[in-house]
């Protein structure tokens, strides 16, 4: 092998080398000359030991391993399918017998040779020897007077340094000068956004700045090379890194001068005797770096609170120690001064701050309770009958108003009163129904009026009051109904909250538990066990179309459920499983409120959900809310429970008790927003105030986000400027998808025409296939939205109907083209497993990780 002989012979040559070396260092410490065999008598065992050590490190690290594997194939090894570090032993274990070299006897040789040359060879390597240790003390007097010269500077620089600080700031002073007169101003933008052009905003005004730091965040620019969480990147640089560099430079050059001065005159001519020159400035720079360094650090942070309008009038002054000392003192007198008179500015805005904020917010958010109003708690689990119950009560009354959490609910209940022949209107938003003589209403719990009356008032699902973003519209019609008996359904841990909030009115609790006890199956679930009745629950639309398709190509005939479904389409999506027509229902959690359906058994198929910012197991109120519509009294008297996996936590979350409901959302009412406009017509402000404004103890605040994100399409414009505050947030309010980029386009348009008189703009209808019909609904339904916002409820009734029919549309591409749907990476297309639970594959998701950068900083 061509590769080991030439491994060979450079061993050889490497271990000759070794060898000659170690020879000349066991000479040199010998005062008087050694025999070879002296040398040979005590270095014995290195030297056999040497070439073995040389020959394998060589062979093991240079050899490839098919090399290897090559040469133990001649000698009869099987080395297919063999362990890399096994093939790496065995091929070690040759090598120590293959074509062995001997040291001894090459050096012996060697020294017969050479015979004559021993003596001078001990020569040169003992007067090499003493020559280094002479060098060595030589260095260590150098050392010593360096150490003692650096001490004695260090202890006068450390005495010096804040006077210094007098001609740093001079110099900063002037370089500022000159910068706000030469240098232009550009438009601030984040430093790694390079993509992003700067523009030029033109020269400086001092009066803009107060402290010099406030200047320092300014662009310069320049890009520069930066260090971000260990990794260099490339970024627009500001002035702060301008001024760093200015600094050190200034104290680099400066200082080591102004100590060299400072050297005693017997220092002078110790370190001319140790190293044979002069000490020069360089030298101590070099000594002192470090402090010199940190020292420059600490006076920038000194010139960053020092103020711009003090550094521009110093560098008109000559520069003169006691002068500068002086003004540097009158300065730090009146930044105290001025420093105390900001910060009892900022106390004095901060308490008045306060005191509107009081004044706009106060007592808003307490309840205002009437005093001859009776309250009916409905408490229990889901499917006991205590929504029929409040019903019931609703309708023997002369007036009664139903607020559901869903449209669907509320359309539910328009129907069934109307049917049972109790005339009743719908109202939620998008649409509005009227019937002769009716004197109930059927709405969405975000339609509630104050300041209308009726003889009952039921309020359902209560523990919503908890939701960030609607929870305020429960928390609003429970302590602000106007009726003579108020019912409130609610589950099990919303009532010591009721209670709290009830605690002066008269109150009747009504407890329901379940008829019908839930049975949890023990054996994991599989998609081929789903039988009719069967109920399957996953948490996006996604999953369940995907899971419905598999279920209709394996024979089965199913209705779907989820949340942006059309709701007239749902009816009839429960209708069909109802009535027989299909034997399995693919719900999203949907399913869980107010939806009655003969469910024999509820299976999970996911056991966590995306609540929007991360994916979380479910709560054990989620799962008792989904898992509780398994039965039905008379038709499966045993409501069975199935899982996926993880059965034994799951079953735990279903049986564990509920943690209390702790607080309930609030969110900005008309009467805050009258308060407000007694200080400000900004409705940016109020946001900011909103974010400030510390919830009461109780509460949680409605985070406003889409309609902060909404209002920033249209900060500034006309828009803006001609609406009041209160319609343009009624209108950032309204409760559409604002996620989708369609329908937040087509809200932009639509207000854009209506500020401008002209026609609202009809929505972009396209309807080839599911997808897209669903979004024509919602584009519709935004339509409607405006339209009765905007009182014009005749025109609404075409657009009713056409959405209707866009709904029927659904229904049939339900019907039809679900079965087939298969599961894509969005990304390459590649198709995915049955139930992948992300819309990429793995190895697009695993390169889009790699492509990815770090996180701006965004200082």
């Amino acid at each position: 092998m061509e590769k080991l002989n030439e491994l060979y012979e450079e061993s050889i040559g490497d271990t000759k080398r070794k060898v000659k070396e170690d020879v000349f260092r066991f000479m040199e410490k010998k005062e008087t000359l050694p025999s070879f065999d002296d040398y040979l008598q005590e270095r014995i065992h290195y030297i056999e030991q040497l070439w073995m050590n040389v020959w394998l490190n060589k062979v093991t690290n240079f050899i490839s391993r098919s090399d290897k594997k090559a040469f133990l194939r001649s000698r009869d090894y099987e080395v297919e399918g063999v362990d890399k570090k096994l093939i790496n032993k065995v091929f070690r274990n040759e090598m120590r017998d293959y074509r062995p070299f001997d040291v001894v006897h090459w050096l012996q040789d060697l020294a017969e040779y050479q015979e004559g040359q021993w003596e001078e060879r001990y020569e040169n390597a003992r007067e090499g020897y003493l020559l280094r240790l002479e060098q060595d003390k030589i260095e260590e007097k150098q050392k010593m007077i360096s150490k003692e010269i650096t001490s004695s500077l260090s202890v006068k620089f450390h005495e010096l340094k804040d006077s210094w600080y007098l001609p740093v700031r001079f110099a900063s002073a002037q370089k500022l000068a000159n910068d706000f007169q030469e240098k232009i101003r550009y438009r601030h933008v984040d430093t790694f956004m390079l993509e992003e052009q700067l523009e030029e905003l033109g020269p400086f005004d001092p009066e803009e700045y107060g402290i010099l730091t406030e200047f320092f965040q300014e662009l310069n620019g320049l890009i520069h090379r930066t260090l971000h969480r260990g990794r260099s990147y490339w970024e627009y640089e500001t002035y702060y890194y301008v001024y760093e560099e200015f600094v050190s430079n200034f104290v680099l050059k400066t200082f080591p001068k102004s100590l060299h001065s400072l050297v005693t005159e017997e220092h002078t001519l110790q370190y001319q005797q140790a190293f044979g020159d002069e000490l020069t400035p360089d030298q101590i720079r070099k000594w002192l770096q470090h402090e010199f360094l940190d020292q420059a650090q600490i006076y920038m942070d000194y010139l960053q609170e020092e103020y711009i309008e003090d550094l521009l009038n110093l560098s008109k002054i000559p520069y003169e120690e006691k002068s500068h000392a002086a003004i540097l003192e009158r300065d730090e007198a009146l930044r105290q001064e001025r420093k105390a008179a900001e910060e009892a500015a900022i106390e004095r805005k901060r308490e008045e701050e306060e005191r509107m904020m009081n004044d706009i917010f106060g007592r808003e958010y307490s309840a205002s309770l009437g005093g001859n109003t009776r309250y009916v708690l409905h408490i229990g689990e889901t499917n006991t009958g205590k929504t029929h119950h409040a019903l019931e009560s609703m309708k023997r009354a002369e007036s009664g108003l139903y607020l559901a959490p869903l449209r669907l609910l509320a359309l539910e209940v328009y129907d069934r009163l109307n049917k049972e022949g109790v005339p009743c209107a719908l109202k939620t938003g998008e649409e509005e129904k009227s019937a002769h003589g009716a004197r109930h209403l059927s709405c969405t719990v975000e339609m509630f009026y104050e300041k209308e009356e009726y003889e009952v008032v039921v309020i359902d699902e209560a523990q919503m009051m908890a939701d960030k973003d609607r929870g305020f519209s429960w928390f609003k019609a429970i302590t602000k109904a106007r009726a003579k008996e108020v019912h409130i359904i609610g589950s099990r841990n919303v009532k010591p909250m009721l209670i709290g909030l009830l605690e002066n009115c008269e109150i009747e609790i009504i407890e329901y538990s379940r008829d019908i006890p839930l049975e949890i199956e023990q054996r994991e679930f599989s998609l081929k066990h789903a039988k009719r009745g069967d109920a399957l629950v996953c948490f996006s639309r996604r999953r369940v179309l995907e899971t419905a398709s598999r279920l209709q190509n394996n024979g089965h005939t199913v209705s779907m459920i989820y949340g942006s479904m059309p709701p007239e389409t749902r009816k009839k999506q429960m209708q069909r499983f109802i009535k027989g027509e299909t034997r399995v229902i693919v719900a999203t959690d949907a399913i869980g409120m107010g939806l009655n359906l003969p469910i024999r058994r509820i299976v999970f198929l996911e056991n966590d959900k995306f609540d929007g910012t991360r994916r979380r197991t479910l709560t054990s109120q989620e799962v008792k809310q989904i898992a509780g519509r398994a039965g039905r009294k008379g038709i499966y008297d045993i409501g069975k429970v199935a899982f996926t996996k993880d059965i034994k936590m799951m079953t735990k979350l279903l049986h564990q008790e509920d943690e209390p409901v702790q607080s309930f959302a609030i969110a900005p009412t008309n009467s805050v927003f009258e308060r407000f406009q007694k200080y400000y017509r900004d409705l940016g402000r109020f946001f900011e105030l909103w974010v400030k404004f510390e919830s009461p103890f109780g509460t949680k605040k409605a985070s406003l986000y889409e309609e902060r994100e909404l209002y920033e399409l249209v900060r500034g414009t006309e828009i803006e400027g001609r609406l009041s505050m209160m319609d343009l947030y009624g209108f950032l309010h309204l409760p559409f998808s604002k996620k989708e980029p369609e329908l937040t386009s087509q809200w932009l348009e639509t207000m854009d025409a209506l500020v401008s008189g002209n026609d609202l703009p009809e929505p972009k209808l396209k309807r080839k296939n599911l997808e897209q019909q669903e979004v024509a609904y919602k584009a519709v339904g935004l339509h409607l939205l405006f339209l009765y916002r905007l009182g014009r409820g005749t025109e609404a009734i075409y657009w009713e109907r056409l959405r209707q029919d866009i709904a029927d549309g659904v229904h049939k591409s339900l019907n039809t083209e679900v079965s087939t749907i298969t599961q894509k990476c969005k990304n390459c297309g590649k198709r995915l497993p049955a139930g992948f639970k992300f819309p990429i594959c793995d190895s697009c998701h695993y390169s889009r990780v790699r492509k990815r950068g770090p996180r701006k900083n965004k200082g």
